[in-house]
């Protein structure tokens, strides 16, 4: 009788990614949930004696979704693959249950490995025909889920980047990735972000298949938050007793660090699951002190159509929040999608 597996993730890139990853001899029958309320009532209906869980989707995440199978003493073993690779995120899915840790992209050994090791699989470890029957579609939507995972799995990289330098939980979204027009570009924004008072770093980059520009946008409040963090040696009385032109250093400081720490792991993320080499530019400030929307009209895009890339880091027990834009020509697109695709069949 066929195991029931259950693969749920926001993306259906990526659920057909681990589907594609279970062993060819395993005798199993998979099905999909988009986000955790819907694997719960999968779950609840015998449709999943394994689940493999994300950690960061819409609805009901993969902690939420964690806490109710234990509430509930559901009966599913579950193993998560994230691209949240913190040791806290991995630390706290332990806790909670899960059987096991696997970072995106999926590694098919690994994934062996846990499945012998925990009694679930013991057959062979070849996957080469689940490879070939599980294909991807070339959509325009499939297209932008694959962008989606993609940038989904170098957030994570950057997010673990960030939590080290600052030993700090850093809570990762879903990226969201669209694709409007450069006069559209403002509006986008604003609605990101509707702080009156901003600061942004701006970093270019470019690879054979990828182009673009990196913002960061900081609002005053955790702009300076920030910068209290990063020098522990500066106390807030003093901080507030400096002179303005200390204080604006110490903040541009600071936001040049993250920014150079958050873009840089964020793109070498991109480069490595497209196999290419990114050159990136040195940070460049946009503004600091500023309204949005005269930081935006001053250094709008210079395509017509663009992909907007947008993902929100934050870090709740210090109160600190700020978005990471990544602007792109239309044409990556297409480049990226077939990069990416290529390269996950070699």
């Amino acid at each position: 009788m066929a195991l029931p597996i259950l693969i749920c993730d926001d993306s259906s890139f990526a659920r057909k990614a681990i589907a594609r990853s279970l062993p060819d001899e395993w005798d199993v029958e998979i099905c999909f949930a988009e986000h955790g309320k819907q694997a719960i009532e999968k779950i609840e209906q015998g449709l999943a004696h394994v689940l493999f869980l994300d950690l960061n989707m819409p609805v009901m995440d993969g902690y939420e979704t964690m806490k109710v199978i234990r509430q509930r003493d559901l009966p599913t073993m579950v193993i998560v693959v994230s691209g949240d690779v913190q040791e806290e995120a991995r630390k706290r899915v332990i806790e909670m249950g899960a059987l096991d840790f696997i970072e995106k992209p999926i590694d098919n050994a690994k994934l062996f490995a846990i499945l012998h090791k925990f009694g679930i699989y013991d057959g062979q470890s070849s996957s080469d025909q689940r490879q070939c029957s599980i294909k991807t579609g070339n959509s325009l939507e499939d297209k932008l889920d694959v962008f989606r995972e993609m940038s989904n799995v170098a957030m994570g990289q950057a997010g673990n980047s960030l939590a080290k330098l600052l030993n700090i939980f850093v809570e990762l979204p879903v990226p969201n990735v669209s694709i409007i027009h450069s006069n559209e570009i403002a509006m986008a924004i604003a609605e990101i972000d509707k702080n009156d008072a901003v600061s942004g770093v701006s970093k270019g980059f470019t690879s054979k298949n990828l182009r673009g520009e990196a913002v960061i946008l900081f609002n005053d409040t955790h702009a300076k938050s920030l910068s209290a963090l990063l020098h522990p040696d500066e106390s807030s009385s003093q901080v507030q007793n400096t002179n303005d032109i200390k204080q604006d250093h110490l903040e541009l400081e600071a936001l040049m660090d993250v920014s150079n720490i958050i873009v840089g792991a964020c793109l070498r993320g991109i480069a490595k699951q497209l196999d290419v080499d990114v050159t990136h530019t040195t940070p460049s400030i946009l503004g600091l002190h500023c309204e949005l929307s005269e930081l935006v009209e001053e250094n709008v895009s210079r395509w017509e159509e663009l992909i907007l890339v947008e993902i929100a880091y934050s870090m709740p027990s210090v109160n600190i929040n700020f978005e990471l834009l990544l602007l792109l020509p239309v044409d990556s697109l297409d480049l990226a999608f077939e990069r990416f695709l290529s390269v996950r069949e070699q």
